[in-house]
C-alpha cells in the first residue's frame, strides 16, 4: 500500500487585541514567543467620541459641541489608535512577522467578536486586566464577553504578578 502524502495545515490567522494597557502588550509579546504565528492581526477599537452623545437640547448643545470639536477629538482618538498600533507592529517586526493592523471604532467587547468573525480568525489573543470582581462588575470584562460570544477560540494571557 502506497504512503499517502501528509494533508498540508491551513495557515492559522490570529488576531491580538491591542489597547493602551500593559496587559494588552504582555498577550503580544507572550504570542509572539510561545505561538509563532506566521499571519497576525493586531486589533485595536477606537470608542466612540463622548462628545456625539451629547444632545442638541443640553446645556451643552450645538453651540459649544461643534462638528468640527467632534471632528477633532475622533481624529485625536484615531491618531492615537494608530500610534498604538505602531508601536505592536514595531514589536512584531522585532520577532520578524509582517502584522496587519485594523482599527475600528465601537465597543471593545461586541466589536473585537464582530471582527473576529468578520475576519475568519483561527484564535483571538487577549490579555486580562486582572480585575477584582467588583471592578469587574460595574467596568465588565473584554475577555469575559470574548471568551463567551467569540465564535473561534480566545486565548486570555495573564501576567504573571
Amino acid at each position: 500500500m502506497a504512503a499517502q502524502a501528509p494533508t498540508p495545515v491551513p495557515e492559522q490567522k490570529m488576531m491580538v487585541a491591542i489597547d493602551e494597557s500593559e496587559c494588552s502588550h504582555y498577550a503580544l509579546e507572550w504570542a509572539l514567543r510561545n505561538l509563532a504565528p506566521s499571519r497576525l492581526v493586531l486589533f485595536t477599537v477606537q470608542p466612540f467620541s463622548p462628545l456625539s452623545y451629547v444632545p442638541a437640547g443640553s446645556p451643552l448643545g450645538p453651540s459649544v459641541v461643534s462638528p468640527e470639536l467632534i471632528r477633532s477629538v475622533s481624529e485625536h482618538q484615531r491618531q492615537l489608535a494608530q500610534a498604538l498600533l505602531d508601536k505592536a507592529k514595531a514589536i512584531c517586526t522585532e520577532h520578524g512577522v509582517d502584522a496587519e493592523t485594523i482599527i475600528e471604532v465601537g465597543d471593545p467587547k461586541e466589536t473585537i467578536c464582530e471582527a473576529a468573525e468578520k475576519l475568519n480568525v483561527n484564535l483571538l489573543i487577549l490579555g486580562s486586566h486582572s480585575r477584582g470582581p467588583i471592578q469587574r462588575f460595574f467596568l465588565g470584562s473584554v475577555s469575559n464577553y470574548c471568551t463567551h460570544h467569540a465564535k473561534c477560540p480566545v486565548l486570555v494571557v495573564k501576567k504573571k504578578e
